[in-house]
């Protein structure tokens, strides 16, 4: 957390690391404790960044572009990669190029720029401008008023659309429906069983598109294409199944209107049967037919568990609970690893076509996410977890997706991420919101953190907010004992290819260098390039993941272990003397942010079910470190008469009868008002003229808390409450206990105790001062 406000801490590049100097050797990498890693937002918007209308040249042994740290020998037309040294030539229309007339790749502020890469807007038969497409897949089975809240959000998407988009619709409950939108006569429905599962060539041939649904088709025999395109372009799934915006939103909203809740009777005592595992293959294998490679989206509303075919999560029997994080860890959740198997190879099938899946979840039970995370992230969808469609979390997150404007998320389509690094570097892997490509090479590491084992990424969706945290490694080799020796700079470069919103394909290329530092000799030098956010929310991610993955992993214990090792390592103490420790300021921060860590929904997922935590886990994944920062440690600020508002401590001190507290926790927005404040709050006082003053307090924390969720996506709840009141409890989970029952005597008039036996941060620094210095 920087000392000057709103700085743009990531620049151009949109790139920040754990160490912005690094070791020169893999030994010394492994007593830095944290990880080398580097967090990057890949196609953040930044009004400084150039976009260059011809192709980038690359080297010819490495393949990397050619960037601002290149060498360049401007009499023999040579210039050097930073990276692999090889030297290559410059092409003949780069021939005027000289020292006063640089193209732009070389001006060194350009350490990121874009290249335009043409126009993908043709489908697989070549025929017309498809630039996206989106498939709404809606559960039919929920209460009247759920569906009526989730339709008139449907209706409202349709019209924010671009007129090009190209739109689907699928429905479910018991069964599956596709609905033929350009059959306008009357509804046309093809509808499949929702017990079993079903192949994308099942789902051709039922649909009658591709190859089976052309057989019969007069003329499209071999050479029959030309003189029979209208009769094709009839036929084809895409005209059929999929329309324009502006054609089928008439026929869509009066499709809306007659749609009737799932009418398969319910038993006493028993789940609605809904097949949400079917609904979504059908939707991908509709796509994949249609559009393969096409920047595609499937946007899943559901409101209930499936309990039907594949991917089913629970029984019908409402006996029988939805499984829990005791029941999982128990290995008492019999549908849950077949159910992610379904969704992980439903994954695997949108990737290899580049569509998205999001999913929009709006229920009191759990719908599933736990088990649909693999294929909401590994194709960078969007997801959005409330428990109502009539909430605004839903509501106003679903009309962000369609907007444009400055206030559009910016989604774009078919995004690739390649990277190259400096010899002795290797990559590990990513955690966020993309896939392996398995594309072998040079720097790629043995060990494997996320989606590894390569050194180019899918990112299927992407948007501007959308970032990914790159794991490196250094080569163990002793050859390399000294790699600065040769160059004392080391270079990443980061290759982004993708489609955006207009459907043009872009590449945006960020060079970054940082120093090797020798950090036996001079530690002091490693410490100034920490960087103390980025650090935590990296071990906040890196949490989550062994989290998930490891059986029987404790965080509390590896995070605890970790932080002793880098107090003892950073900080200045005699052996043995816990009153001589001090650390220094680069890191000063780090303690408190894994103590709120410790203490936060991605490490205590007691109280949360697994649906939660995994949206929780999803979002920390893929948002940007001062997002993910305010997910771990919130943001307190204080509302008072005599001063403006200001920065509190996270502490339950703060808590004070004549003040509001505003606390940002990323997901809710709590305005907390004291005990005085809302007794005269509601005696009134704020509508009498000579307690304008009083009107001001009350209303300036609603601004604050508006000007927050205008600007986040997924839209934060927003919790307005008082001392002592039931909905207190989203402030005070989220304190220290600094006052708990136990030491209440020692507390000022006004503040507030909490009931927990948790730690305090003064107790907790206390126990990591003794454990750091122990020789």
């Amino acid at each position: 957390m920087s000392e000057i406000p709103n700085t743009d801490q990531e620049g151009i590049d949109s790139v920040r690391m754990t160490w912005n100097n690094w070791p020169r050797t893999k030994v010394e990498a492994s007593k830095c404790v944290i990880p080398l890693a580097a967090s990057i937002s890949p196609i953040r918007p930044h009004s400084e960044i150039p976009t260059l209308p011809y192709p980038p040249l690359r080297c010819k042994t490495c393949t990397s572009i050619m960037n601002c740290f290149s060498r360049v020998d401007f009499t023999a037309k040579i210039w050097i990669c930073p990276f692999c040294y090889q030297r290559n030539h410059f092409p003949p229309h780069y021939s005027m190029i000289s020292e006063t007339n640089l193209p732009a790749e070389l001006y060194s502020q350009y350490t990121t720029i874009e290249y335009t890469l043409g126009d993908k807007n043709h489908n697989a038969a070549g025929e017309f401008d498809v630039k996206s497409a989106f498939v709404f897949v809606l559960d039919t089975c929920m209460i009247e008023e759920e569906f009526e809240y989730v339709k008139s959000e449907f209706k409202r998407a349709i019209g924010l659309l671009p007129e090009n988009a190209m739109v689907g619709f699928v429905s479910f409950g018991t069964q599956v429906q596709v609905h033929e939108l350009g059959f306008s006569d009357m509804s046309k429905v093809y509808v499949f069983r929702g017990t079993k599962e079903i192949s994308k060539d099942q789902v051709m041939e039922q649909l009658g598109i591709g190859v089976a649904g052309r057989r019969n088709v007069p003329g499209a025999g071999v050479g029959g294409y030309q003189q029979q395109k209208g009769m094709h372009m009839q036929n084809s799934g895409v005209t059929r199944f999929l329309l324009p915006a502006s054609d089928c939103e008439f026929t869509l909203n009066s499709l809306l209107d007659e749609l009737q809740t799932d009418q398969w009777p319910v038993a006493p005592g028993t789940r609605a049967s809904r097949c949400t595992g079917v609904a979504l293959s059908v939707a991908a294998g509709l796509l994949g037919a249609c559009l393969p490679g096409t920047g595609a989206r499937i946007v899943a509303l559901v409101g209930g568990p499936c309990t039907e075919g594949p991917g089913t999560i629970i029984s019908k029997d409402l006996s029988d609970p939805v499984r829990s994080h005791k029941d999982l860890d128990k290995d008492a959740a019999p549908y849950f690893k077949k159910a992610v198997k379904f969704y992980d190879s439903l994954a695997k099938q949108l990737v290899s076509q580049g569509h998205v899946l999001d999913l929009f979840a709006s229920a009191l039970d759990q719908v599933g996410v736990a088990e649909m995370k693999v294929a909401v992230e590994r194709t960078g969808g969007l997801v959005v977890l409330s428990e109502s469609f009539g909430h605004s979390v839903f509501k106003d997150s679903f009309k962000r997706v369609f907007e444009n404007g400055e206030h559009s998320l910016g989604l774009c389509f078919n995004g690739t991420l390649e990277i190259n690094c400096s010899k002795d570097i290797k990559i590990q892997g990513i955690i966020g919101p993309c896939t392996s490509m398995e594309k072998k090479g040079p720097s790629v590491a043995d060990t494997v953190i996320g989606e590894g084992n390569t050194t180019a990424w899918k990112m299927c969706g992407l948007d501007k907010s959308t970032c990914l945290t790159v794991f490196f490694d250094l080569s163990s080799s002793e050859k390399s004992s000294n790699p600065g020796a040769v160059n004392p700079q080391l270079y990443l470069q980061f290759l982004t290819t993708y489609q955006n919103p207009e459907g043009l394909m872009l590449l945006r290329v960020t060079t970054i260098t940082r120093s090797w530092v020798d950090s036996a000799a001079n530690s002091e030098e490693l410490v100034q390039g920490f960087d103390q956010e980025t650090a935590a929310v990296v071990m906040a991610r890196l949490t989550s993941l062994k989290m998930e993955a490891e059986e029987g992993f404790d965080a509390t214990r590896w995070l605890d272990r970790n932080l002793i090792r880098v107090c003892s390592r950073f900080g200045e103490y005699r052996k043995d003397d816990p009153t001589s420790f001090t650390l220094n300021s680069f890191f000063s921060f780090f303690p408190q942010f894994l103590f709120n860590l410790r203490r936060s929904q991605f490490v205590q997922v007691f109280n949360n079910s697994p649906d939660e935590t995994a949206y929780f886990r999803m979002s920390l994944n893929r948002e940007n470190i001062t997002n993910a920062a305010v997910m771990i440690q919130p943001s307190l600020i204080s509302y008072s008469f005599n001063s403006l508002p200001q920065p509190a401590l996270l502490d339950v001190a703060s808590i004070g009868a004549d003040r509001i507290l505003l606390l940002d926790s990323y997901f809710s927005v709590v305005i907390f008002h004291g005990m005085t404040i809302a007794q005269w709050r509601n005696l009134g006082y704020q509508n009498q003229p000579e307690h304008q003053a009083f009107a001001q307090l009350l209303q300036a924390p609603k601004d604050d808390a508006q000007i927050i969720i205008h600007d986040r996506f997924p839209v934060p709840r927003l919790v307005v409450c008082d001392q002592h009141g039931s909905q207190a409890r989203f402030l005070l989970a989220k304190l220290n206990p600094s006052a708990t029952y136990n030491n209440a005597n020692e507390m000022a008039a006004g503040s507030d105790i909490i009931f927990t036996d948790d730690v305090s941060l003064q107790v907790f620094f206390e126990h990591l001062q003794r454990l750091a210095v122990q020789s």
